[in-house]
């Protein structure tokens, strides 16, 4: 087991101000968590050439390395550490269930020990088993359709029901709606089904976005979170392509749902791609912003998702025969059902359904409303969305 000194200096030094992977790594495998503490917190962390060299983050895109001028950043260093206990650090974190997890511990995750950037120090909390389980990452946009987000639920549904692990980052969008279905699959079959893992931006008690707290919550008590940063770390603009490339590490396929043609899930792509993992993207309209980026993926090459059989396929696991899960929503009467056919899967106003239908406005007026409130469509700002197949 690791001396306690030692993991309190490693996730001491992995809160330092302005400390990457890159940095972070190159000054543990330079002298190894105690002496690196020492060093920085006496100003004396820049006196080796890997630590000046190392790119922060190791990614696929420019990276940043520290400034010609490393005084500041290494000022920083020795001000943030005074005071600082590394025994109290480990303790708070053992106290919150946080495992801090260095490259020698056999804890640490086998698909990020053998990465191309391993992270020198990974915090955990729930179940690393989670990651035992053949592993899909399902990526996308924060802006998804209610398509891209019932899309996304079903496939984390149908995946875990096949007990296949599927991996996120928590974000709003298509990230959450991939690890609620998830929970849906737990909710079914919680016996058999597999667990969600998520690796998140931030301190594993700052929980980002804050609308997720419950959603975050049920992620980590029935299965696995995984981050880079200690207890109390605010989110930071570059900690999540940071958290994009163990995404993509972790994964054994990685499933694009929706996304525009610039975005952090293009980010995953590019560190999939690194990494010889197979991108899948799921299909959207040539008219949707949101899959712009994922056709854009299928006009090079990517294979595309129809449903869960594709992503099973790309896993190498034989597809078992499924039964269409229950529907609890109501059943539309004849004029829900022809609103709903006029829908055609784009996003329609009032006006355009009027057209589509020829139902007088407050027949459809009415539909409509008990179409959205029975879950078939979602209204956003005048536009309506189906949601569901009837």
């Amino acid at each position: 087991m690791t001396d306690d000194a030692v993991l309190g200096c490693a996730a001491l030094l992995a809160g330092l101000p302005g400390m990457g992977p890159g940095r972070l790594r190159a000054l543990v495998h330079t002298w190894g968590p105690v002496e690196a503490w020492a060093r920085a917190t006496s100003g004396r962390a820049d006196r080796l050439s890997p630590v000046l060299e190392a790119p922060d983050p190791p990614l696929a895109f420019d990276g940043w390395s520290m400034p010609q001028d490393p005084s500041p950043v290494v000022r920083s260093w020795a001000a943030a550490g005074l005071g600082a206990d590394p025994h109290a650090t480990l303790a708070a974190h053992r106290a919150a269930g946080v495992l801090v997890l260095l490259e020698d511990d056999e804890r640490y995750p086998e698909p990020l020990r053998t990465d191309l950037a391993p992270p020198a120090v990974l915090f955990a909390q729930g179940s690393l088993a989670q990651l035992e389980a053949p592993r899909a990452a399902i990526v996308g946009t924060r802006r998804c359709t209610g398509v891209g987000a019932g899309m996304a639920r079903e496939l984390g549904r149908e995946l875990a029901l096949a007990g296949v692990a599927v991996v996120s980052g928590l974000a709003l969008g298509i990230d959450g709606a991939a690890h609620r279905g998830v929970l849906d699959g737990l909710g079914r079959a919680a016996d058999t089904a597999a667990g969600p893992a998520a690796v998140v931006g931030s301190g594993l008690d700052v929980v980002y976005p804050s609308r997720h707290r419950e959603l975050w919550g049920a992620v980590r008590d029935h299965g696995l979170l995984l981050s880079e940063a200690p207890l109390g770390t605010r989110p930071a603009p570059w900690r999540f392509p940071a958290r994009n490339r163990l995404i993509a590490a972790l994964a054994d396929v990685v499933v694009v749902v929706e996304s525009h043609i610039t975005g952090g899930s293009l980010l995953t792509v590019g560190e999939a791609e690194r990494r010889d993992v197979p991108v899948l993207a799921v299909p959207g309209s040539v008219r949707s912003p949101a899959a712009a980026g994922t056709n854009h993926l299928l006009a090079d090459g990517c294979h595309p998702v129809r449903d869960v059989t594709d992503v099973l396929v790309a896993l190498g696991l034989t597809p078992a025969a499924r039964r269409r899960p229950a529907e609890h929503r109501p059943t539309p009467d004849p004029a829900g059902t022809a609103v709903l056919d006029a829908f055609d899967w784009e996003p329609a106003t009032l006006e355009h359904l009027a057209v589509r239908t020829k139902l007088p406005l407050g027949d459809l007026v009415l539909a409509v409303e008990r179409l959205v409130a029975d879950g078939w469509v979602r209204v956003d700002g005048g536009w309506y969305e189906r949601v569901a197949a009837a």
